[in-house]
């Protein structure tokens, strides 16, 4: 193992990586954004509560807030300086930016960014180079990725996402497939585990891979190729071996957060603190402590954003019907059905979060020495060697066993629920929305765990595990299948977008101005 005794153990890819975060970002002196500070705090409400109830993962709240805001002005602004003021000055409204902090010139970014990425969404319709829904959704994707990049750039993690592939793209080979397409693989598993991309950042970025930054000069380029580009990164972001190198990144991802955390923190005074091998073993074990004590509120945050999503995107509707359909069919409401319907998932989210466990003490001194290697070795293997075959060696009938035993699984799992609710006079439709919820619950629940455990290291399992995989995986499954299909479908969420959000923030940007031509007339008088 290596040792700290000095500077010069250091890896010279880890010298680079610590200069990235040492430098200091260049700031222009130039005019900011502002808005009215009473306007934008009720707004920030409004914005919480609708955050709330959408489905995703903390680090990209802000790329769905820009996607959500720019698929309502699109439909009445198509003029792209107009675009990015209003856009900017919501997201200022919304918190989601401190009042004069975002640059004019990222206004302008911002204008062009919308103007090339419009302009090529036309090309690629008027060529017919894919369907038009297809065309609209991706490159609103590419879009608000830009927008995000540019309003909230972070080099840094950037620097620490390459410097994470190139130490662990060997720990992967694909046998019967190419080295690009095992590093392209890498690259996403590296990308959702690290980064946390959302698919439409996967999208962003692997769209960059291939065309580059998107700009005036290479427009035309990217459009002859775009059919091409685009079929090949859905067929990347469907790999049919991508969950087994994804598992496998994630297993050595949390000492680069703590890496990343420690960078954060230090920046130009990481050099000294390295050569005291005492003292960082000591600021990585700080590290890793604040970041579990962080867990818990991280789980309690995402249990109640769970239960909100649940509560005013499913509940509401599927109980609303459940109720209309028995009063209909048999007269009166069974309120026992409807009753669990509503209490089992706060039980079961609040069961799972009071089970969750931070790592302990080994989980940090492996992180330590993982870290170690890290830095000093030039080229630090800390991952073993994963070897996958896209085409099974295992003979077809065993493949065949495994498909049906699971397919029992599935069947069993579904099937001791639905005899219990029998046993408790369920109806057949309070019967289904039970087994809708339960699914869905049970990813939730799932993603919750996930989250509780981003930075362990050491995996515990004991006898009760295979146990727990047989009943509960065979759930999970159909949930996330059902929550990321409802979730592009989602009415209520429609009409809160378009129904009451359009005119309250037409409102907010009313009295604004309102407020800004009193504020003039004010300083006429003086």
């Amino acid at each position: 193992m290596a040792s700290f005794s000095s500077f010069n153990s250091i890896s010279k890819m880890s010298n680079a990586l610590i200069d990235t975060f040492a430098s200091k970002p260049h700031e222009l002196n130039e005019g900011k954004v502002t808005v009215n500070q009473l306007l934008s705090k009720v707004a920030s409400y409004y914005e919480k509560l609708r955050t709330a109830m959408d489905y995703g993962n903390e680090e990209t709240i802000l790329r769905r807030a820009i996607e959500r805001i720019l698929k309502r002005m699109l439909l009445l602004e198509a003029n792209p300086k107009m675009l990015s003021e209003s856009l900017i000055r919501e997201l200022v409204w919304a918190g989601y930016f401190p009042d004069a902090t975002v640059p004019q010139s990222a206004v302008e970014k911002t204008a062009n960014s919308i103007e090339l990425y419009l302009k090529l969404k036309d090309e690629v319709i008027q060529r017919k180079l894919l369907p038009n829904d297809d065309v609209y959704d991706f490159i609103l994707q590419l879009l608000t990725c830009e927008i995000d990049v540019i309003l909230l750039p972070n080099k840094e993690k950037e620097a620490m996402a390459n410097f994470m592939f190139h130490i662990l793209r060997n720990s992967v080979t694909i046998v019967d497939d190419s080295k690009q397409t095992k590093d392209v693989q890498v690259f996403i598993a590296i990308r959702k585990n690290f980064a946390r991309d959302d698919i439409a950042f996967l999208n962003y970025n692997l769209f960059r891979q291939i065309f580059g930054p998107l700009s005036h000069s290479n427009l035309e380029t990217t459009l002859s190729n775009f059919k091409e580009g685009y079929t090949e990164i859905k067929s990347q972001l469907s790999y049919p071996k991508k969950e087994r190198i994804f598992n496998h990144i994630k297993k050595y991802t949390p000492p680069f957060l703590i890496l990343y955390d420690i960078l954060m923190d230090e920046k130009r005074n990481m050099k000294n603190l390295v050569k005291d091998e005492q003292q960082f073993r000591t600021r990585v074990y700080a590290a890793c402590d604040r970041r579990y004590k962080r867990i818990k509120n991280k789980v309690r945050t995402a249990i109640i954003r769970s239960f909100i999503f649940i509560l005013f995107t499913k509940a509401f509707v599927a109980l609303a019907i459940e109720g209309t359909f028995e009063r209909f069919i048999y007269g009166n409401v069974a309120w026992l059905s409807i009753f669990l319907n509503i209490t089992v998932p706060p039980v079961l989210m609040a069961i799972v979060g009071l089970g969750i466990r931070t790592p302990e003490q080994d989980n940090s001194e492996l992180i330590y020495r993982y870290i170690e290697r890290i830095l000093t070795e030039d080229e630090p293997k800390i991952a073993p060697l994963l070897s996958i075959r896209l085409k099974s060696n295992r003979p077809g009938m065993k493949d065949t066993i495994f498909s049906i035993l699971w397919f029992m699984a599935t069947l069993l799992s579904f099937g001791l629920i639905s005899y219990l609710l029998t046993k408790l006079h369920f109806n057949p439709l309070s019967q289904a929305i039970f087994l809708f919820f339960i699914a869905i619950i049970s990813f939730l629940t799932y993603r919750i765990y996930q989250t509780a455990n981003i930075y362990t290291v050491l995996y515990k399992q004991n006898i009760f595990t295979p146990l727990v995989d047989f009943f509960f995986v065979p759930i999970v499954r159909v949930g996330r299948r059902l929550t990321e299909g409802i979730s592009q479908i989602n009415f209520l969420l429609i009409v809160i977008d378009f129904i009451i959000e359009a005119p309250f923030k037409a409102l907010v940007g009313f009295f604004e101005q309102w407020f800004s031509f009193v504020a003039n007339k004010r300083e006429e008088l003086e």
